[in-house]
């Protein structure tokens, strides 16, 4: 089986290599419900002063434009930064995503972004030529990275289902961001990206509030001497999975960061794994109404 990349685990600044060539920070700092104000840019600048270069947002996120200023003011090189965003359920459709790249990169102040996702995939529950729309968004999305606009291209909540006629194109994903956390590792989807060379992001990688105090996860990171937040992402980087948490609070954020001088056992890995599903968000690619 192929490694859905190749990459460290041992410090923050690290890579993930994907199957262009690009390398990607291990570790991300996601932006999903930081509101668009000084609060985001002061958030963001916080995460980049503690050290994260991997930056994740997304136009339905509604903070583009707060994380461009974020980066511009951050004092740090752009090259030394990874900036993803993501087109949004309502852009599907080659000429609509297009214009919305457009957008998301005056939003964000930038001549390219790193990486580039479909947010959700079109499904069956909703379309009869879900496939076709699924292949004519990424289509754009395929000639912005061969036009140097984006340096890498990738899905968001794709399943197997979705993702069989892309790994089929001349440019097949590079990355697949969907909802990983103890109690919902998406096995299918991830050993389908590891077999053919997709890097599998974690969004929600703490899953909801109750899985901080799950007794199991408690008495597993007990053992290590680290909080269970620090254990969930160590747990998704030791699966080859790229872990994005999100926080606002900079002790948290500074906490997440701290996940590189502890290996979790085989045995504990094995025990993780095998949890029933909990601590999830409910939304199913094929069944939500966007």
């Amino acid at each position: 089986m192929k490694r859905s990349a190749e990459g460290n685990m041992n410090k923050l600044t690290d890579n993930f290599k994907l199957h262009n060539g690009y390398e990607i920070p291990v570790l991300g700092f996601g932006t999903w419900k930081i509101e668009d104000g000084d609060a985001a840019i002061n958030i963001v600048k916080s995460a980049i002063e503690i050290g994260y270069r991997h930056i994740d947002t997304a136009a339905a996120y509604g903070n583009e434009v707060s994380v461009g200023k974020a980066i511009k003011e951050s004092g740090v090189n752009r090259k030394d930064l990874f900036i993803t965003s993501k087109v949004w359920t309502t852009e599907r459709g080659y000429d609509k995503t297009m214009a919305a790249f457009e957008r998301t990169v005056s939003n964000l102040g930038l001549d390219y972004i790193d990486l580039y996702l479909i947010h959700w995939p079109a499904s069956s529950s909703r379309f009869k030529d879900w496939k076709e729309i699924n292949l004519d968004t990424w289509k754009a999305l395929t000639e912005l990275y061969k036009a140097g606009r984006v340096r890498a291209i990738g899905v968001s909540n794709f399943l197997v289902s979705h993702l069989r006629a892309l790994v089929e194109t001349e440019t097949p994903p590079m990355v697949d961001q969907i909802e990983f956390h103890p109690g919902q590792m998406q096995n299918e989807t991830l050993q389908f990206c590891k077999e053919h060379n997709i890097l599998v992001e974690a969004w929600g990688p703490l899953g909801r509030g109750k899985m901080l105090t799950d007794e199991r996860l408690v008495k597993i990171a007990n053992k290590y001497n680290k909080f269970v937040a620090q254990l969930c992402i160590r747990w998704c980087l030791q699966n080859g999975v790229l872990p994005l948490p999100k926080s606002v609070t900079p002790s948290r954020m500074t906490e997440n960061t701290e996940v590189f001088d502890f290996v979790i056992s085989d045995e504990d890995i094995a025990t993780i794994n095998a949890m029933p599903y909990f601590g999830g968000s409910g939304h199913h690619p094929d069944e939500v109404d966007f």
